[in-house]
């Protein structure tokens, strides 16, 4: 068990250890709460849960139908732009 103290500032340090087990970058936001035994930090998710429903077919394609093949191509010649 590692032990922290409490800055001036009312800030605390969570030990790099821990933080790099859970992947916690800085930035990243939690929500407090207060507990029995203590003090509760919960990282935030960084998006809102989605539904399947709410985003199938957000992007229309109109052109004809493609091979699996063509769109693993097409795929990776974008990629290929972007390195």
């Amino acid at each position: 068990m590692e032990t922290v103290k409490l800055s001036s500032r009312g800030q605390v340090i969570i030990p790099k250890s821990m933080r790099e087990s859970r992947h916690w970058q800085p930035g990243t936001e939690f929500a407090i709460e207060e507990t029995t035994e203590g003090v509760l930090l919960r990282p935030l998710k960084p998006f809102k849960p989605t539904r399947h429903e709410n985003v199938f077919g957000c992007l229309k394609y109109g052109g004809p139908p493609l091979s699996l093949e063509d769109m693993e191509n097409a795929i990776m010649e974008e990629a290929k732009k972007h390195k």
